[in-house]
């Protein structure tokens, strides 16, 4: 495939690892013998990979209290990263999108006036940073996009639902794996002992971003439960409250006299902690309601950790229950407490789960076999 393509980006690395997820796609896109280049902001790092051309063109966009300098700066990075792509041979942009705002259109309009097809990653089908997303914007902005791509069937349905007369235009493009890019630790003992952790406990995860969504309340209503049968369990809850309000959490912590099983680290996670998290970790547990597309599944999976996961299609089409992971009824503090206890009292079968689960995230969410999905798809709009 001799066509260039450009992945236009201004997230990258602020505060997350989706840019992890766009090495991932470059690095995938190269070994396919796609030409690509990346154009993101100045706070992520040269990946270096071979094949791979880098631009920073967004500056200072994040930590800025005026909002119009923060959207000058980010029109001014799109200018200069759109018109080098299409001056350096590009045919088609390819975006990620959360939502729909304004910057997306002039982002979408630039690219067209300058003759080049426009792809975008949806990572959320109904937008979780703003529900009341124009819809009308949604429609008019992917109508006239080349091709849209999901991360799995569920979000396929979604987006056939919301809008029935577009659905030719979605391909299926899973999201990989972070093994590249994990340093994963090997001394549980180590990483216990940095981050504050008892050594002898059974410890539980909840990893990332505490978002009403994500179902923690849930977990904690399966605690009570979960420690009279295991009394040295442990939760870790490591992550920063997004648009939430954590008296929510403490208060079913204090009724059920829960504090001495629970140990609270709601920050902001700095990456070189983050893989003394998963060592440390029996088992991870994602509690969500509602997802499109897991990161910390993912991540999990790449760190070589068993997880138990809410029975969430987007969860289910890659865990199945008892061979690559464990699954339970979504939104049931009972189904979660009957898995964890289940669980808890068989380690052999938690060590032999948790093979399967690095396994298959390793084989079928490998970044060369996702760039060749990825390139398949570009080609069908050349």
């Amino acid at each position: 495939m001799k066509s260039r393509i450009a992945i236009i980006d201004s997230l990258g690395a602020h505060g997350s690892s989706h840019h992890f997820y766009l090495f991932g796609q470059v690095k995938g896109l190269s070994e396919c013998g796609v030409h690509v280049s990346l154009y993101t902001n100045n706070v992520t790092e040269n990946p270096n990979y071979n094949g791979v051309n880098f631009y920073s063109f967004y500056k200072n966009l994040f930590g800025r209290r005026s909002k119009i300098l923060a959207g000058i700066r980010y029109i001014f990075g799109s200018i200069c990263s759109v018109v080098h792509a299409r001056f350096s041979g590009v045919k088609i942009c390819h975006y990620h999108l959360f939502h729909v705002n304004i910057l997306v259109l002039f982002d979408f309009i630039l690219s067209k006036i300058l003759g080049m097809k426009v792809v975008y990653t949806i990572h959320d089908i109904v937008s979780f940073e703003n529900e009341k997303s124009n819809k009308k914007w949604n429609k008019w902005l992917y109508k006239r996009a080349d091709k849209i791509l999901t991360h799995n069937h569920f979000s396929e349905k979604i987006f056939s639902e919301n809008y029935t007369d577009l659905k030719n235009k979605i391909d299926i493009i899973p999201h990989g794996n972070y093994v590249p890019f994990l340093e994963a630790k090997t001394d549980k003992s180590f990483s216990r002992t940095y981050l504050s952790i008892p050594q002898d406990k059974k410890v539980l995860l909840f990893f990332g971003m505490i978002k009403k969504v994500k179902g923690l309340e849930v977990l904690l209503q399966s605690l009570r439960n979960v420690i009279d049968q295991n009394p040295d369990s442990l939760l870790v809850i490591a992550g920063r409250v997004w648009k939430n309000d954590f008296s929510l959490y403490q208060k079913i912590i204090d009724e059920n006299n829960l504090s001495n099983h629970c140990l609270i680290h709601d920050k902001f996670i700095p990456h070189d902690d983050v893989g003394h998290y998963y060592a440390s970790a029996d088992l991870i547990v994602l509690p969500y309601k509602r997802i499109y597309q897991s990161g910390v599944l993912m991540m999990s999976l790449s760190y070589e950790k068993a997880v138990l996961v809410s029975d969430l299609p987007p969860h289910t089409e890659v865990i199945v229950d008892k061979e690559t992971g464990f699954v339970f009824k979504t939104e049931s503090p009972k189904s979660l407490s009957e898995k964890l206890n289940s669980i808890l009292s068989d380690v052999d079968n938690l060590e032999k789960i948790r093979k399967k689960g690095a396994e298959l995230i390793k084989t079928k969410y490998d970044w060369t076999e996702i760039g060749i999905l990825t390139k398949k798809s570009y080609q069908s709009i050349l």
